[in-house]
């Protein structure tokens, strides 16, 4: 895996404005409005035009005619916090998109009975992933009866450069992928990098010695996973699936030793089920 070295952010930014503006096919004000959609996150109840505008780095007052339309479209819905305060909430039309996608994706049926398996005998969540920007978005989850797990749900978005489940992602895509990606977690902090590009290339590392990738507190102190990817047949994006939990419950020897075998086997199942289904 080469990875970017460090340098001065502003010219990558610079250079993505650049080719945007250069694509006649590119429509700004609908990424614009498709980015204001993309900062909720599963946690927030409202948001308001200056929320949305600190989040998506735009004025205030472009914001303000993106969430009007949004709203007038049904894609946001005027809504008030516990305190009285006047903010926005997902409406109904991106729940009818999303609710289209999770129908059409046969791998969550195909995944649910081997996951739950896989989270019965290793007392831990597992889920599986797909990647949207620099997140990771958990689009099935299985859990233990018995089990003290995360409270993370279908939905949840989490860090694709510290988690193992974004780690997998970015071994198992191709080096074009992959390239692309650790630019734009470069850029995205630039002071952090080296820390990020060193714990990258050991996950590399790591997911080719052992068949998968691993976060031992690097992303939460007290969160221990280990997971893997696997690209379904017919060109589909890379899917992961992780498992993982409280670390005091869930040891790296643990989930190396016993789970690592039984996470493996599950996702070459999962491979080659993708192409039975066709």
């Amino acid at each position: 895996m080469s990875l970017p070295s460090t340098s001065s952010g502003s010219a990558s930014r610079t250079a993505s404005v650049g080719h945007a503006k250069e694509d006649r096919h590119f429509v700004t004000a609908l990424a614009r409005g498709l980015d204001v959609l993309s900062v909720f996150r599963s946690r927030d109840r409202t948001l308001g035009n200056q929320e949305l505008a600190r989040r998506c780095g735009l004025p205030k007052s472009t914001i303000s005619r993106l969430t009007y339309t949004l709203t007038k479209h049904g894609y946001l819905e005027h809504a008030q916090d516990a305190n009285g305060h006047a903010g926005y909430r997902l409406g109904s039309a991106v729940l009818a998109l999303g609710s289209a996608m999770l129908a059409r994706m046969d791998m969550r049926q195909l995944a649910r009975p081997l996951m739950q398996g896989l989270a019965d005998s290793s007392q831990a969540m597992v889920s599986l992933g797909m990647r949207d920007r620099l997140s990771m978005i958990y689009v099935e989850n299985c859990r233990s009866e018995s089990a003290l797990t995360l409270s993370l749900d279908v939905g949840s978005r989490i860090p694709l450069a510290s988690t193992a489940m974004g780690r997998a992602y970015l071994c198992g895509c191709t080096d074009t992928e992959r390239e692309t990606l650790l630019e734009r977690i470069r850029v995205q902090d630039e002071e952090a990098w080296p820390e990020t590009r060193e714990a990258l290339e050991l996950a590399l590392r790591h997911y080719r010695d052992h068949g998968c990738s691993a976060s031992f507190g690097d992303w939460q102190k007290d969160v221990n996973a280990i997971a893997a990817a696997f690209r379904p047949v017919g060109g589909r994006s890379v899917m992961v699936v992780s498992c993982g939990g409280p670390a005091f419950s869930l040891s790296p020897e643990f989930l190396m030793t016993q789970v690592r075998p039984q996470l493996v086997a599950v996702v070459r199942r999962l491979q080659s089920m993708s192409g039975d289904a066709r």
